[in-house]
């Protein structure tokens, strides 16, 4: 290693240099990945954001990045049809299979309810909980 070069810690990662590299290296090790970023909101009447899904694919997966829906409005079939309206779009784009991943306090429950299976936990992440990482083939 080359004495005159600095490893130093920064306050604003290069997003783009550092994440620029890895997507350039992936696609050279696995093809393009035709990615694809896309998302629904729930609105009220007066417009508000109730809750909302963000999804991505990758290669032929759908990634659930985000899903919310605020507490009074749980439980009314909002989630399924977000849920829904994700994997059809994922479906549009390509993607064969999909994953995700939550918390025990979060929705474990839901996502098994509609397909996913358990395929990776993380025990105490945070203590006292677990995160669950969940697939399913669209």
């Amino acid at each position: 290693m080359k004495e005159d070069y600095q490893i130093i810690k920064v306050d604003q990662p290069e997003w783009a240099i550092i994440g620029g590299g890895v997507h350039n290296y992936n696609i050279q090790q696995a093809g393009e990945d035709n990615g694809n970023t896309f998302c629904f909101v729930l609105h009220g009447p007066d417009q508000e954001v109730l809750g909302g899904v963000i999804g991505a694919t990758h290669w032929d997966w759908f990634y659930l990045d985000l899903m919310w829906i605020k507490e009074e409005f749980r439980c009314q079939g909002y989630g399924k049809r977000l849920l829904k309206l994700a994997e059809d779009e994922a479906r549009k784009l390509g993607a064969k299979k999909a994953y995700l991943d939550t918390f025990s306090f979060q929705a474990p429950d839901f996502y098994k309810k509609y397909g996913y299976e358990v395929f990776g936990e993380l025990q105490d992440f945070p203590v006292g909980h677990q995160r669950y990482y969940l697939t399913k083939d669209l």
